[in-house]
């Protein structure tokens, strides 16, 4: 028979770290570490959305083919993200960390010599497996090495990281482009990731404490066991049930138009999420240690926290993809001039991501609920615009304006509710607990993806409507789910309250 366990409380366990007599004085150059490995993937990620017509016409892919470089890449990141936090948590986030970086590098050289679409699609598979395994890491170890108002100032220089890497990545990628061709160009977007994960990989053996992996104790016994060991305690069932329910459940909307028989499984995904809940409560009660505690979802911030994760990047990723079909598609620039559009809003995202992080700790969802009136603003003020660069010819260039309000809205949402949620969360599930977290943000975005650009091809195909009126309804529709996660800001804020006054 298992010893009874307490109540879940999230102030007894949540302050549990490796350094208990103060900060880590390595903590700011391990932070450095992980932004340079995140600027890494993210720069990637926004310099392949520029690149796909010069990959398609460099190796006579199919649109098939075309589309399937960025699913692949997102579908084994969403999977992988939850048990790779896990395997952080149990053998040491810095080790992990290194192995996430070294095969994002190696799978980076894979897809720049590419000898064709097929093989650049392993590769971008594998890519996906490298972004899963080091982003939960990076989560946290800004949980583990950094405490009080650190923490904010840490994931508001994450943030601001961010907002950098989306801000030169469509530039950069045009340059690249411009000067390689139509072929070198796009393996030249590839490879540009191997100096920097190489240097990433250096500093880390230079700078991340010893050892790389550690020694954890067993739930039942009490007992330091080795890597191998805890590794085998990983909770493979619970790994695997909960990747197929994200693989099913990201699959209809990542892929192109999702088939009949690919929405089929979208049910079969949320099955797997009971079965997945069933087992992790069944495996916890035999004394086990879950993959992950789902006591984490009693505390109000973390639960409501990743709900307004969710929803805002349900709404607010797809800000930039209307924008590039918009100047693109419907007003005739190039890729190159239709992504600096988002240079100034993507500049003012990382100083305000700066700015929050420094603020959240004292006025906590205030923050939060502030960025997402901001960011309302600019997305209704641009709605206004568009339908008057039809109406009363203004130029559409007044964009630039009022989606800067919306990118330094988003710098106060996003990374100070990372700081809010994962406040409460036990120091011993900080990596899969960041990983639920992300993997609500890549349901999100990829949910939000789809509907909103199907609701603008739908538009334009079901009326006479041309592509101001299309882009209007797809950002009505981001504005009414940033809305739904206002609402969310604001009930954490009544309950957060309530909590405080008993």
């Amino acid at each position: 028979m298992t010893e009874a366990r307490p109540p879940y409380t999230a102030k007894s366990e949540a302050n549990t770290t490796e350094h208990p007599e103060g900060q880590d004085p390595a903590r700011w150059r391990i932070l450095i570490i992980l932004l340079v490995a995140v600027f890494m993937s993210l720069i990637s990620v926004s310099i392949v959305n520029v690149a796909l017509p010069s990959i398609q016409a460099g190796l006579d892919a199919s649109d098939s083919d075309v589309q399937w470089v960025l699913s692949g890449y997102a579908l084994t990141f969403g999977v992988v993200l939850v048990a790779a936090g896990r395997a952080g948590d149990l053998v040491g986030r810095g080790g992990m960390f290194m192995l996430g970086v070294t095969v994002y590098t190696l799978s980076s050289v894979l897809a720049g010599f590419a000898p064709s679409a097929e093989a650049l699609n392993i590769a971008r598979f594998i890519q996906g497996i490298g972004a899963g395994l080091l982003n939960p890491q990076s989560v946290g170890m800004i949980q583990q090495y950094f405490h009080g108002p650190e923490r904010g100032r840490a994931f508001g220089y994450f943030g601001a990281t961010v907002g950098v890497a989306v801000a030169i990545g469509p530039v950069f990628g045009g340059l690249l482009i411009n000067l390689g061709g139509p072929d070198l160009g796009w393996r030249l977007t590839m490879l540009v990731n191997v100096p920097i994960g190489i240097i990433a990989i250096l500093l880390a053996f230079m700078w991340f404490p010893r050892p790389l992996l550690s020694r954890v104790r067993d739930m039942r016994t009490g007992r330091k066991v080795g890597t191998w060991n805890a590794l085998k305690s990983l909770d493979p069932i619970g790994a695997v049930l909960l990747g197929l329910a994200v693989f099913f459940v990201l699959f209809p909307f990542v892929e192109s138009g999702g088939t009949a028989w690919s929405w089929a499984l979208l049910p079969l995904g949320l099955i797997f999420v009971a079965l997945w809940v069933g087992w992790e409560r069944r495996h916890r009660a035999r004394g086990h240690q879950p993959m992950v505690d789902l006591n984490i979802f009693r505390a109000s911030s973390f639960r409501n926290g990743t709900i307004i994760a969710t929803l805002w990047f349900m709404g607010a990723t797809s800000i930039w993809v209307l924008v590039a079909l918009y100047f693109q598609n419907g007003l005739g620039y190039s890729a190159l001039i239709a992504g600096c559009v988002g240079i100034p809003s993507a500049l003012l995202n990382s100083v305000s991501s700066t700015v929050a992080g420094r603020l959240v700790s004292k006025h906590g969802r205030k923050v939060v609920i502030g960025g997402m009136m901001i960011a309302l603003f600019g997305l209704i003020s641009s709605i206004i615009l568009i339908w008057a660069t039809t109406h009363w010819g203004i130029s559409e260039w007044w964009l630039v304006l009022t989606l800067s309000f919306a990118g330094a809205g988003q710098g106060s949402v996003i990374s100070p509710n990372q700081t809010l949620s994962l406040a409460n969360v036990p120091q011993a599930y900080a990596g899969s607990s960041g990983a639920v977290l992300q993997t609500g943000q890549r349901i999100g975005t990829a949910i939000g993806l789809a509907v909103v650009t199907a609701a603008v091809f739908a538009t334009l195909r079901g009326t006479d409507a041309e592509w101001p009126h299309a882009i209007m309804v797809g950002f009505a529709m981001i504005a009414t789910v940033c809305v739904i996660a206002l609402i969310f800001g604001f009930l954490d804020l009544a309950q957060s309250k309530k909590a405080t006054r008993v």
